[in-house]
């Protein structure tokens, strides 16, 4: 566990997104169907693996939505399940549905799925009517001039083991947030100096997501590191660390999880161990005492 560089995820690592993102993906698919699924379904996703992109959670999850209205009828558990064993993410969620209901169910609800809506619903939402216009270019709905999700991001990082963190390590980001997202959270935590973008990937930085290793493995070697811990807050995140190690097996990498995202207690340590997380923490907060300790 020693470690040359530490690479940290933003969303439930440095800043609580429980009523920001999580919040708006219930909240656009009721909006743009009048019904959703729960806040806590929203996890059974992220285990699933490929739903780094919260877009694409929300449309999966509409997508869930949709095919109940035309007669499947599995619950989320089990839709879930069957997405993780399709190979994760909103293809195989797609495929889900068309061997659930059959080809004319699927075309009906793809009829009505319209990703497009769901997404700029779900800017509206997270964003704010003020930085909505400067960031998406558009004018927000009029029921939907509200102050923004956004500003609902408890900052989960403290400032000293952010101080820790940048004295004794070269510290990177690797978020599936686009960028302008992602400076609005690094400076709420104070990170957005301190960390150049040569030492970011967010996701308009590359197009495989997590848990492919690409974007971990050029941190790495930016950082010309031998050993590399991410701290993140889901599977995919500690499968981007395994899958890592596999395709740049000169370095090490160990994939850290916090429970300060959807995966919380006894359950949320016993399934990062299973994905090969060789440490689970309480937070983000812990990672400077656990490297301390490993280097002594």
């Amino acid at each position: 566990m020693n470690a040359d560089a530490v690479v940290l995820d933003i969303d439930g690592v440095l800043v609580d997104v429980a009523d920001s993102y999580r919040r708006a993906i219930v909240e656009s698919i009721e909006y743009v169907y009048g019904r959703t699924i729960r806040k806590a379904d929203i996890q059974q996703f992220k285990d699933a693996g490929g739903f780094n992109n919260d877009w694409e959670l929300t449309h999966a999850a509409a997508l869930y939505v949709l095919a109940a209205e035309e007669g499947y009828d599995e619950s989320i558990d089990e839709f879930t399940d069957r997405i993780a064993a399709a190979g994760g993410g909103l293809e195989a969620a797609e495929t889900v549905v068309r061997e659930g209901i059959g080809a004319r169910a699927t075309q009906r609800v793809t009829d009505r799925w319209d990703r497009e809506r769901l997404r700029d619903v779900f800017q509206q939402l997270y964003l704010g009517a003020d930085r909505y216009r400067g960031l998406e270019g558009g004018e927000p709905d009029a029921d939907l001039e509200t102050r923004g999700f956004i500003h609902d991001e408890p900052v989960l990082l403290e400032g000293d083991a952010r101080s820790r963190l940048l004295e004794d390590y070269d510290v990177g980001v690797l978020t599936g947030r686009p960028e302008a997202e992602a400076e609005i959270a690094l400076e709420r935590v104070g990170l957005e100096d301190e960390v150049p973008l040569e030492h970011r990937f967010t996701m308009d930085d590359w197009e495989e997501g997590k848990p492919h290793p690409k974007a971990l493995t050029t941190l790495a070697a930016r950082f010309d590191a031998d050993r590399v811990v991410f701290v993140g807050d889901t599977l995919d995140d500690v499968r981007t660390a395994v899958n890592a190690t596999e395709s740049d097996p000169e370095r090490e990498y160990a994939g850290v999880g916090v429970l300060t995202g959807g995966l919380t207690g006894e359950e949320g340590r016993r399934k990062y161990d299973r994905e090969g997380a060789v440490a689970v923490l309480e937070s983000v907060n812990e990672v400077p005492d656990l490297l301390a300790t490993s280097d002594a």
